[in-house]
């Protein structure tokens, strides 16, 4: 009786054991997961993108040249090389559009760079411009696509094809806040012989088929995008390189 009534205390102590630890393991699965869900992991080489408008070599951010295969109308190539780079500078209307200026008022804007190309045929002027803000992920995922519903400013290039790109010559744009890291990517383009548009055009919709609008018919939105699309591509690589270099 006593041996069997030993036997009964050892396998009840050893259900205890058993259920503790499966108790236990529940509960910091929990907490674990809890942790998970309230923290959401932050986007590869989101921190270092902040500082790559100083850190990185302006050929980094803006290549003198951009290869654009497939980027034009009815995805023909396309290239594109820089004539003007502008020195760092901060958020203003002087290089923001009042829409992207008032978004980022409420997370934070830290610099702007900006970059002028031309195409192969020196017909076509697109300013392309990186805004480095204060944002953290979730702020960045909320700006979404709302955000650049006007004009972005041109940068002009005194001596260059680009040296009557201002307002008036403005034909479409496109405007990205990047959901993965703290930058919003921005381009205007415009013909490079300085003639005014009247009613300039959001790439996407210049690049819907059908469209008869003049920034249309020269394959205007196709630039803006193809620009943009280009310098964010480096800019990933730049920040993705740069989380890796501080891995090691």
């Amino acid at each position: 009786m006593r041996e069997r009534r030993t036997k009964r205390i050892v396998a009840a102590g050893v259900c205890l054991v058993l259920g503790v630890g499966l108790i236990g393991g529940a509960i910091a699965g929990a907490v674990l997961a809890a942790t998970d869900t309230g923290r959401p992991e932050e986007p590869t080489g989101f921190e270092e993108a902040r500082t790559l408008w100083h850190s990185v070599p302006v050929d980094t951010l803006f290549p003198r040249t951009l290869a654009g295969p497939g980027a034009g109308p009815g995805t023909a190539a396309r290239a594109w090389t820089r004539v003007v780079v502008a020195p760092d500078a901060p958020c203003s209307t002087t290089t923001l559009s009042r829409s992207v200026l008032t978004s980022l008022r409420s997370v934070g804007c830290d610099r702007v760079v900006r970059a002028t190309y031309t195409d192969a045929t020196s017909s076509s002027v697109i300013t392309v411009g990186l805004v480095f803000t204060q944002a953290d992920p979730a702020a960045m995922r909320a700006l979404g696509s709302g955000i650049g519903a006007d004009l972005p400013p041109a940068l002009a290039g005194p001596g260059t094809v680009a040296a009557r790109f201002g307002d008036g010559q403005r034909a479409s744009w496109w405007t990205r806040a990047l959901p993965d890291l703290p930058v919003v990517v921005y381009s205007v383009s415009g013909f490079a012989d300085g003639r005014r548009v009247d009613t300039p055009q959001p790439a996407d919709q210049a690049m819907a088929a059908g469209q008869t609008t003049a920034p249309a018919q020269a394959g205007l939105g196709h630039e803006a995008k193809g620009v943009a699309d280009r310098v964010e591509r480096g800019l990933r690589k730049a920040a993705t390189a740069a989380a890796k270099e501080n891995d090691r």
